[in-house]
């Protein structure tokens, strides 16, 4: 398999990082979900948001870097019995993903550093505030936040259930080009 998109399939490089976004999508979501209820003398109430946010900084490079692969290697083209809303849906569903990945990171980034401090990334290396301290900042990033990532998942799920719909009703190589399978 080669490393780059070809006009019929996509290459190991796009599909390594389709899967690990995925992944650290819904990682994220659970442990963000489950750790807003965490009490303080919970052993997880401060490794619980550092890995969160160590992950999250990491994925925003991951997201940087495929959308560069993006460009240097486009998406195959759509299968002949795309019907042409499918393929604008699709498109659509693809850059909203995008930009509430990115509404999610920079808001999540915005709680953490309201009050100055930096993100330390696993103890490897910080990502500072560019921002200082701005009261209620973080109110506001949070809410944010929290929706994108809710509406991430949502989306996220509709983008699941279409491709299982043109794997299971319209037999097509849709998802098996993702797996690699195509």
């Amino acid at each position: 398999m080669s490393a780059r998109n070809s006009e019929v399939t996509y290459g190991w490089v796009a599909i390594l990082l389709h899967w690990t976004v995925a992944v650290a999508i819904v990682g994220l979501f659970v442990l963000g979900f489950w750790m807003v209820d965490l009490s303080y003398y919970d052993p997880w109430y401060r490794q619980g948001p550092d890995i969160h946010r160590s992950v999250g900084i990491i994925l925003f490079l991951v997201m940087l870097f495929r959308i560069g692969w993006r460009v240097v290697s486009p998406a195959p083209r759509p299968l002949a019995n795309h019907r042409r809303w499918e393929i604008l849906a699709a498109h659509a569903a693809h850059w909203l993903l995008y930009l509430l990945i990115f509404v999610a990171m920079v808001s999540g980034y915005l709680i953490s550093t309201a009050d100055g401090s930096s993100i330390h990334v696993f103890g490897v290396f910080e990502v500072p505030s560019v921002t200082g301290q701005i009261k209620g900042m973080e109110d506001t990033a949070g809410l944010v936040h929290y929706w994108s990532t809710w509406a991430l998942v949502v989306l996220a799920g509709i983008h699941a259930l279409g491709a299982l719909k043109h794997h299971l009703i319209d037999r097509d190589k849709t998802l098996r080009r993702m797996i690699g399978l195509s």
